[in-house]
């Protein structure tokens, strides 16, 4: 009785001098199929050529878009224009003395040197400083109060943004003249309702004091419900989850206020005090509305006593009413300068908290 042979390991197993790896793999002495190169470094990957195309991606890709290119090409034409080339040239013209007619005539740095100790730039440097603070405390404080309150209701939500958002789009110079008619020393709102409480009345208009507060009232009423919208838009980003836990925890509305409302939105009060603080400085319209007509011999000279002139305001007066163009743009200058420290000092405080450990 014959008997079938069994595989064993040794007949299934690779013999001496096979070709053939564990499981039927290729042994490394057995060309790859075709299609199947090695790449570098990683065997058994597939490397794909780079085409001529990849190599010339972005110069494609420029070509395959420029029906856009050409569309939003305008807009940065008049940009440059109107808005790039104009404060490119002011510095060229810092160092020049020009009446806007006649040829221009070099005088280097004696524009700045004239500018250091000129006593009403530095008059209206402190102006712009008063007014400045007296309109961004109170009208961020207001806006972030007004923002938690619009947050908290529950009906007319759309009618109180409306209403906040409303003089920020309203004409400045509307605002202006109507603020000068509440204000006004004889015929004004303000002095009629004084009077008629048997109060003595307050010279609004011609006092050093009242005009920057007069100022300082036309730009937080301008502004604080912007900030107010942008507070909001902040406060509707927080979690309710964090406010229920702390109510259950036993946090008051206060202590609530302070340690979640105040932390979470400190990116927001940044940039609002960053905004703030590029747009206050740069009071100009508000003053010269207010108070551009009154002196027919010396116009826009910030009212009496020069209590309502601001820096840009005493820049248009030196530049469009003395022709000494040379000279304004030195002055603009030196604020551009003076707002980059102030925007910088801002910007530190507001983040030191975050800083600390």
């Amino acid at each position: 009785m014959s008997s079938t042979p069994v595989a064993g390991p040794a007949a299934t197993g690779p013999s001496s001098g096979s070709d053939t790896g564990p499981a039927g793999r290729p042994g490394p002495d057995r060309p790859r199929g075709p299609g199947r190169p090695r790449g570098p470094g990683r065997p058994g990957r597939r490397v794909r050529p780079v085409s001529a195309g990849a190599r010339r991606g972005p110069r494609r890709r420029v070509a395959r878009h420029w029906p856009q290119y050409l569309a939003i090409s305008p807009y940065y034409l008049l940009f440059s224009v109107f808005m790039l080339f104009p404060v490119l040239y002011t510095v060229y013209l810092a160092f020049q003395k020009w009446d806007g007619i006649g040829e221009m005539q070099f005088v280097g740095f004696q524009q700045f040197r004239f500018l250091w100790d000129d006593p009403v730039f530095w008059l209206s440097v402190r102006n712009t400083l008063v007014i400045w603070v007296l309109s961004t405390v109170p009208m961020l404080f207001l806006a972030l109060v007004l923002a938690v309150l619009v947050n908290s209701t529950k009906r007319f939500t759309a009618f109180y943004r409306v209403a906040l958002f409303i003089p920020s789009i309203t004409s400045l110079v509307a605002i202006a003249i109507f603020f000068g008619a509440v204000f006004s020393n004889n015929f004004g709102l303000i002095n009629a309702i004084l009077r008629s409480l048997h109060l003595s009345a307050v010279p609004w208009m011609s006092n050093e004091w009242t005009i920057k507060l007069v100022i300082a009232a036309l730009m937080t009423w301008q502004w604080t419900g912007y900030n107010a919208i942008i507070y909001l838009a902040g406060l509707q980003a927080i979690p309710s989850e964090l406010y229920e836990a702390a109510r259950m925890d036993g946090a008051g509305p206060a202590r609530i206020f302070f340690s979640i409302t105040i932390p979470l939105l400190r990116p927001i009060i940044l940039f609002t005090v960053v905004i703030s603080t590029v747009t206050g400085l740069q009071s100009f319209t508000e003053p010269q509305v207010l108070f551009g007509s009154e002196a027919a011999t010396n116009p826009n000279s910030g009212g009496p006593g020069q209590a309502g002139l601001t820096t840009l305001l005493y820049f248009y007066h030196q530049a469009f009413d003395n022709n000494d163009f040379g000279y304004g743009a030195a002055i603009v200058w030196a604020f551009f300068l003076l707002i980059l420290l102030i925007v910088t000092v801002n910007w530190r405080l507001v983040q030191r908290k975050e800083r600390r450990p």
